[in-house]
């Protein structure tokens, strides 16, 4: 990384996200200059007003793109393309993208990136640990019971301190401009699987009870869950979750040197936190 680029901030979009939060800490943590992208920060980012665009991109050296709530929503790579030429026409020369493994819509946001003229590194991910402790799923975990239209697919889920680690590496180090670095965790589980790890790491009764795509929207809409949500729900548990990323990957490993955090270790950390205790 050129001492110009070390001068200049880093602009992490998404910055109290899941992994963009980590990405924060990390970066913080080794004495980087972060701006955090956010709506609540002291400079606004709202990626739907982009009158917030500009003065959070002036003077910064690299992005962390996370879009928000996912590059599967209507209108998300028209503004991801809008966004990706104007930090390089303000002068930023590195972006990192955190894509969506198995998305059609979110590999036509990674060729975007691509091909903005500057360096370029695609973090293309699987299910996150964390959407069972830091998410939707973390409320029907603590309540005993997690009922997805889902069945016997696998996922090989990743861990969001996996993805801040690559996306920390890809920022400030060199031997990542170019990269695509799938983002998998070691092994497959299905999601009754991933609950029963939880079960056994909380000591707790803890049932997965597969429904139909029908009565799971059907249930969100009753809570009020806005239809946008519900529509991306819909598309990521019967598009997404059809069985085409049953397969591990080896972008950890080749972006960090080590293999990916399993997910027994996550959730044995994520119990002894207290994160699923009952209120």
């Amino acid at each position: 990384m050129t001492n110009k680029r070390e001068q200049k901030a880093i602009l992490v979009l998404g910055g109290t996200g899941k992994t963009g939060r980590r990405v924060v800490e990390r970066l913080r943590g080794r004495g980087v200059p972060v701006r955090v992208g956010s709506r609540a920060a002291e400079q606004p980012f709202d990626w739907t007003d982009r009158t917030t665009w500009a003065p959070v991109i002036h003077d910064v050296g690299a992005v962390y793109v996370s879009f928000q709530p996912d590059l599967a929503v209507p209108g998300a790579l028209e503004t991801v393309g809008a966004f990706a030429d104007l930090a390089v026409a303000s002068g930023v020369s590195r972006l990192v993208l955190l894509s969506g493994r198995g998305e059609d819509e979110a590999q036509a946001a990674e060729k975007l990136i691509q091909s903005a003229g500057v360096e370029w590194t695609i973090l293309r991910s699987s299910w996150f640990n964390q959407n069972f402790s830091e998410d939707y799923l973390r409320d029907p975990v603590v309540g005993g019971e997690v009922a997805l239209p889902v069945s016997t697919v696998r996922e090989p889920f990743v861990d969001a301190d996996d993805i801040a680690e690559v996306a920390e590496a890809a920022l400030i180090e060199g031997g990542h401009a170019g990269q695509l670095y799938e983002l998998t965790g070691p092994r497959l589980l299905t999601f009754a699987d991933a609950v029963a790890e939880i079960a056994g790491a909380t000591g707790r009764r803890i049932d997965f009870v597969p429904v139909s795509i029908e009565d799971y929207t059907g249930a969100l809409t009753a809570e009020g869950v806005p239809v946008e949500v519900v529509e991306l729900l819909t598309y990521l548990f019967t598009a997404v979750l059809d069985g085409r990323n049953a397969h591990v990957a080896d972008g950890v490993q080749r972006a960090l040197g080590r293999p990916p955090r399993d997910f027994v270790d996550y959730a044995k950390a994520a119990a002894a936190a207290g994160v699923w205790n009952r209120a």
